[in-house]
Order: C-alpha cells, then sequence, then structure tokens
C-alpha cells in the first residue's frame, strides 16, 4: 500500500528535478563559458570539445538533481509516514 502512495509522489519529484536540472545546467553553463544557451549537437559552428563538455556538464547536472530530489523526497515521505520508500 505504501508503495502505491509513493509513485505519484516520486513522479511528481522526478518531474520537478527536470525542471530544476534544465535551469541549474543553464545557470552553471552560463558561469562557465559565458554563453546564454548550452551548444547542440547539431550546431555545425560548435566544435567537438565544446559539444562533449556541455553535454558531460549537463548529464552530471541532471544526475546529482535527481538524487538529491530522490533521497529528499524520500525522507520527507518517510517522516510522513514512517515508512521509508522501496
Amino acid at each position: 500500500m505504501i508503495k502505491l502512495l509513493y509513485k505519484p509522489f516520486s513522479l511528481v519529484l522526478s518531474v520537478l528535478s527536470g525542471a530544476a536540472a534544465g535551469k541549474l545546467s543553464s545557470v552553471v553553463w552560463r558561469k562557465l563559458s559565458g554563453q546564454d544557451t548550452t551548444p547542440s549537437a547539431k550546431d555545425e559552428h560548435r566544435q567537438w570539445g565544446e559539444i562533449a563538455a556541455a553535454a558531460a556538464m549537463e548529464g552530471a547536472v541532471f544526475a546529482a538533481t535527481k538524487a538529491v530530489v530522490d533521497r529528499l523526497g524520500a525522507k520527507a515521505f518517510a517522516k510522513a509516514t514512517g515508512t521509508w520508500p522501496k
């Protein structure tokens, strides 16, 4: 039963963490490169190194944000229900 309660909670957290990670990766890229947007892999005017660095940074930010939000969500759920989600 607890697992059924956690699923919608987890889904909302996933959407929020994705939005937060997108904003955060834009801020990090702007600070690191001085450019407003991260390069697209299909942008023919960007170099391979720049595209790879942007993708690696974006992946790291998304993974870290998801891990932090998932952990905070699990702790909040456990505090509210007395059961750690699985």
